[in-house]
């Protein structure tokens, strides 16, 4: 584990809704579209400084560098979350859209797969980005867990 981490204030940003990301996925027509807006979403989140860029926050599984901090104030769990590969941080985002800010028992409850399908991702994922997409998921759920 890192023995520093952001401060706390990093941590306190907002996301979209659920509803709206659904939404414009719903309105993307193919692939490419949806591909653009994984880059466009991706780049709406906040960034993690290189320095923060450690091993020990590095996530498990993933093909493609990313890492995650995790910050908890009572039963809510917010994330910071990055990666320098475009798709993935794209990725990232909606996971943190599903996330971010919630409370441990929306967190575990939450049909990460259901809402990959919906979205129109599910089936576009080589199989080491949805490896990725999974241990990352898995990490945030463990840490609604803890």
């Amino acid at each position: 584990m890192s023995s520093f981490i952001p401060a706390n204030e990093r941590f306190l940003y907002e996301v979209e809704s659920i509803e709206n990301l659904k939404h414009k996925f719903a309105v993307t027509n193919n692939w490419q579209e949806k591909y653009r807006l994984l880059m466009l979403l991706g780049k709406s989140v906040p960034s993690i400084s290189d320095e923060y860029k450690v091993e020990p926050q590095q996530v498990d599984g993933c093909e493609s560098a990313a890492w995650l901090y995790h910050y908890q104030q009572d039963d809510k769990h917010y994330f910071l979350a990055d990666s320098d590969a475009r798709i993935v941080k794209g990725l990232i985002s909606i996971l943190l859209i599903m996330f971010h800010s919630q409370d441990s028992k929306t967190i575990c409850g939450s049909p990460i797969e259901a809402t990959f399908e919906q979205l129109g991702l599910l089936n576009q994922l080589s199989p080491s980005r949805a490896n990725g997409l999974q241990a990352l998921a898995a990490k945030m759920v463990s840490y609604a867990k803890s």
